[in-house]
């Protein structure tokens, strides 16, 4: 055999032995576990822009403010004029806000959240369910009703001040409407986190310790 043939050979089995290797190591890579990433996939392809370095307690009231004083500006003083009847007006309001609530407001949160249920804590009711959908118009009527409430009492208080009857100081505007709206809804909120915290560390607490 000559030499020429030799080296062919001999380059072969080289080639072969390196092609073995690769599929040995491809076959006995590392089959290491890493966690997975607790920060949703899709936010690496948002680009983080100045939305995204705001804190998140002044992005979540900034979005409650904004979308119920919207639905005061296009409901209460759009719908004015056609509907005259202030309680039905009430009803107007509580389901349109509701539904804004469902289907805005909480896919806000959703979607700004930086990890699965980051902003859980400013809705309250986090999870998409189809009951939430009328369970948010419900709450939002109480809401409502609640707001028509302080309204007459600031009226009723001023006008004791000023020695007047039945004069409006304080009408429904979408500000003042929006951090109203805002503050009792955070009220409600913050009580049923508390409530839910308290009952969570009672049940860690009754848990036998392993």
């Amino acid at each position: 055999m000559s030499e020429k043939n030799t080296n062919k050979q001999d380059k072969s089995k080289k080639n072969y032995k390196l092609n073995t290797d690769a599929v040995d190591r491809l076959v006995n890579a590392d089959k290491k576990t890493y966690p997975k990433s607790k920060i949703d996939p899709g936010k690496k392809y948002r680009s983080q822009g100045f939305i995204d370095r705001i804190p998140s307690p002044i992005k979540a009231l900034f979005i409650k403010f904004w979308f119920n004083g919207a639905v005061c500006f296009f409901i209460y003083w759009g719908l004015g004029m056609y509907v005259w009847d202030f309680l039905d007006m009430v009803v107007v309001l509580g389901v349109v806000m509701g539904m804004v609530t469902d289907l805005l407001v909480n896919n806000a949160f959703h979607f700004f959240a930086v990890t699965p249920g980051d902003n859980n804590k400013w809705m309250m009711f986090p999870k998409r369910k189809f009951w939430t959908f009328f369970a948010n118009i419900i709450y939002s009527s109480l809401l409502v009703v609640m707001i028509v409430w302080i309204y007459n009492v600031i009226n009723i208080i001023l006008n004791m001040i000023s020695g007047t009857d039945g004069k409006i100081f304080l009408g429904v505007e979408p500000i003042m409407f929006g951090l109203l709206y805002v503050a009792v809804d955070m009220l409600f909120i913050g009580m049923k986190n508390l409530a839910t915290r308290i009952i969570n560390d009672a049940k860690e607490k009754a848990e036998p310790h392993k």
